[in-house]
């Protein structure tokens, strides 16, 4: 399996996690019905199908993404929707949109501004506002913690100080571009009334199908290759908690719980 499928497979089995803590943010935005808005680094397509349901059978999404899997993938969702006549997809590079100015009522982009290890956080943030018409809102959301190995908060902080761990936060990259920064982003490319919030997920034991394989994808996304950065001991911890074919597997554990979070930004383009 190629990178592009594994990643999309990891969203798939994810999202039953992941989706109640999506939808409580675009809720928060408390989007126009019959708007118009842009859904920027779209993935494979679920965020776009419930933007759609906020904006309502009158509005319309856009969803971009530069990945030519992603969209023919996220197409497919969308025609099983049946939401063929209110979602529609072009490829192209967050950094430079392929929209004119004031094109949209909202832009919203999860996951991509200020999480692409590739893409320069303000400059994108000022091109979703140049799409965006004067008025119009853009919001950032991406992950921005977790507690996942309850009882284990020693070889939980070292699996999180591993480059995985730590991705996309890439050794050399300025304080300022971190995510969690994205406010001062906001003030320099001029939006107004700038905000943050955080929304929680959590999942506890004793858990569904769907959720211990959202956990188990999770598991997979956030410490991939870790072993090789670990000490000899926490490396043999991580593999009797971490791995799912191990007789102490912790999602099996009767005590069993786990939360995190998202953040999200937002503000208002100038009149």
């Amino acid at each position: 399996m190629n990178d592009t499928n594994s990643y999309m497979q990891s969203m798939l089995v994810s999202s039953p996690l992941t989706e109640p803590s999506v939808r409580s943010a675009i809720k928060a935005l408390q989007l126009t019905p019959g708007s118009q808005g842009l859904d920027a680094g779209c993935g494979i397509g679920f965020q776009a199908l419930l933007l759609a349901e906020a904006v309502g059978p009158v509005g319309h999404v856009t969803g971009l993404d530069i990945s030519s899997e992603f969209l023919r993938y996220a197409e497919e969702v969308v025609n099983e929707a049946g939401l063929s006549g209110h979602i529609s997809f072009q490829e192209g590079d967050v950094s430079r949109l392929p929209f004119g100015d004031d094109t949209f009522d909202w832009a919203w982009s999860s996951s991509c501004v200020g999480y692409s290890a590739s893409l320069e956080p303000f400059s994108a943030l000022k091109e979703l506002a140049r799409v965006v018409k004067p008025g119009g809102s853009v919001a950032v959301f991406a992950w921005s913690s977790e507690k996942l190995l309850p009882g284990y908060p020693v070889l939980e902080a070292h699996l999180n100080a591993t480059a995985s761990g730590i991705a996309p936060f890439l050794a050399g990259r300025s304080p300022e571009a971190h995510f969690l920064r994205a406010l001062g982003w906001f003030r320099d490319a001029g939006l107004e009334e700038s905000a943050a919030r955080t929304f929680v997920g959590d999942a506890y034991a004793p858990l569904t199908n769907d959720i211990r394989n959202a956990l188990v994808a999770l598991f997979e996304m956030r410490w991939p290759g870790v072993e090789s950065e670990l000490t000899q001991e926490d490396r043999a911890e991580y593999q009797r908690l971490c791995w799912p074919e191990s007789p102490e597997f912790i999602l099996d554990h009767p005590d069993y719980y786990a939360f995190f979070t998202y953040s999200m930004f937002h503000g208002n383009v100038t009149g």
